[in-house]
């Protein structure tokens, strides 16, 4: 028996019935369709399967030949003939770099400003673990990196000593890690997944001596590669296909520094959490009710970890290396959200805020998000570094979800499976619906007729389930599950293996999150993840994708 599955378990104190691994009837079906049922798949009878069976267009005889020889120099080195047996047929829809489920190519426009795209965003990107013991550390920055991540946040804080820079989740007690050691681990892995820019979200604990350290510590480290907008450029963001290979900062401008040049627009006044419930109960624009208790944790989550209180003189030196301008929030979020002539900016909400904003006013959400870049983060309280559901966020056109990569979860999952789409670049074009305007200047409205999906909107999840195939290492399950769908651009298909149990709990097998809008047609192989959405080796399903 080949090491070659349709579906592989393990780890299992049972003993499986062990089958011989033979194509399905399905596949021998069609293998028989395209030879005419000789023994032999020539390459023009190859290709004529590519474009009628898996809709490959544009496939020619020498693209056939190729692909055929790959197959056959992998698994037949002395092969001298180029055509196909039915094994050989077998063995190429189970190849996943040749015959994968999804679109492999960046294929998006990435000429649109900035704000048009979803982007691959991590939340404490530093830390190992949880978030209030684990160690801080450049090595999961790596890691997000390696696998598509475009935003890092590094929260900036005074070593003990006053005199230089640590990194670390503030007021816990997670371990440190210089800044150096992080900014010089994104100078050397900020590209080698993506050639698209990375952004580093700053929270920023630093007085001005220290804050002109990090100006020099950036400047001398990414060079030429750090981005700075130049005086005069437009209201519009970059597009990211301008931007290929640049590093960009994004932080709040210290009290006084409004007027720097910043790919951000105008800041809103500096409040403190004292007084900030007073203040929101004077303010007649806010969109939500004036109940003490909602307003109280509805302005006291904009904040994150940030020392509101902690008012600082500029340094110039750091003021004039900010890429992305992040605004600072007063008087609710409506008033926020208020989208007015000059450049655009950035806002950062919790998950809460975002929910109770997404009911009371998501269409401001949405036309905000239109011009400037909302980031979403999860709730303090997540403190074992589990993460919510993103399709709120992302329905409300918010760019920047940020996610706890160091975790594992069902919402880390549906995270994965949307960045897998435009060849996993990190940037995502958002669909047509959320940025454009009707004739009378409406926007899309998420609260108006939700569209079906998949996964996420909770009143339209769709989920199927096979029948329990017993104790095979090679099931066949052999069943087909249609699924309606009206937005495919946000839909999600997520795909869970698991051993039943009738005494127990069913017992975790492997996983994928698959965007809808990048699979593609016919017999596709689609490899399986652990838990934390690492991709096995040799667990693999192989299932039929069809659109109609």
């Amino acid at each position: 028996m080949e090491n070659y599955d349709y579906f592989k378990m393990f780890g299992f104190n049972r003993k499986f019935k062990i089958s011989e691994r033979r194509p399905p009837p399905d596949v021998i079906d069609v293998f028989n369709l395209f030879t005419n049922r000789d023994s032999q798949m020539s390459p023009p009878q190859f290709r004529r399967f590519l474009i009628g069976y898996q809709g490959e267009q544009g496939v020619t005889i020498d693209d056939a030949e190729r692909i055929m020889g790959q197959v056959l120099r992998h698994f037949r080195p002395t092969f001298t003939h180029c055509s196909f047996t039915l094994d050989d047929f077998f063995r190429y829809l189970f190849h996943v770099d040749l015959n994968g489920p999804i679109i492999d190519q960046v294929h998006h426009d990435m000429t649109a400003p900035m704000q048009h795209y979803f982007i691959y965003t991590g939340h404490n990107s530093y830390l190992t673990g949880n978030q209030l013991y684990s160690n801080s550390s450049e090595v999961p920055i790596i890691k997000a990196l390696e696998s598509g991540v475009r935003v890092i946040e590094l929260d900036l804080w005074p070593n003990s000593a006053k005199d230089g820079i640590h990194v670390l989740h503030g007021r816990t007690m997670t371990t440190p890690v210089t800044l150096s050691k992080c900014l010089k681990s994104i100078k050397e892995h900020a590209f080698v997944n993506s050639p698209y820019p990375v952004i580093i979200t700053l929270e920023d604990h630093l007085n001005s001596n220290l804050q002109a350290k990090v100006a020099k510590m950036v400047t001398e480290i990414f060079g030429d590669v750090l981005y700075s907008p130049e005086a005069g450029d437009n209201d519009e963001f970059p597009s990211p296909g301008a931007l290929k290979y640049r590093i960009i900062l994004s932080t709040k401008l210290p009290k006084g520094c409004e007027g720097s040049k910043q790919l951000g627009g105008e800041s809103l006044p500096k409040v403190s959490r004292d007084s900030s419930e007073k203040e929101m109960n004077s303010n007649q624009d806010n969109c939500v009710s004036s109940s003490t208790q909602e307003l109280s944790q509805f302005l006291d989550i904009e904040f994150e970890d940030e020392d509101v209180k902690y008012e600082q003189k500029a340094s110039p030196e750091y003021n004039q290396l900010i890429g992305i301008h992040a605004a600072k929030v007063k008087d609710g979020l409506r008033k926020a959200l208020m989208v007015g002539s000059g450049k655009g900016k950035r806002i950062s909400l919790s998950e809460q805020t975002l929910e109770k904003g997404a009911s009371l006013c998501g269409t401001d959400i949405v036309r905000f998000t239109q011009k400037n870049i909302l980031r979403v983060f999860p709730k303090g309280t997540r403190v074992t570094s589990t993460n919510f559901k993103p399709l709120t966020a992302w329905m409300h056109g918010a760019q920047m979800v940020a996610f706890n990569m160091q975790g594992y979860g069902r919402s880390l999952w549906m995270m994965h499976g949307m960045f897998r789409s435009n060849g996993g670049c990190g940037y995502v074009k958002k669909p047509d619906f959320l940025m454009t305007k009707g004739p009378n200047n409406e926007v899309f409205d998420p609260k108006g007729t939700l569209p079906m999906y998949m996964v996420g909107v909770p009143a339209d999840v769709s989920k199927k389930k096979t029948r329990v195939i017993k104790d095979d290492w090679i099931p066949i399950w052999d069943e087909e599950f249609t699924f309606l769908l009206s937005v495919p651009e946000l839909a999600l298909l997520k795909i869970v293996v698991r051993d039943h149990d009738v005494s127990d709990k069913d017992k975790f097998g492997g996983q994928t999150c698959l965007p809808v809008s990048e699979l593609r047609n016919g017999i596709r192989t689609v490899p399986l993840h652990n838990k934390k959405g690492e991709k096995f080796k040799s667990v693999k399903l192989l299932m039929k994708f069809q659109f109609e």
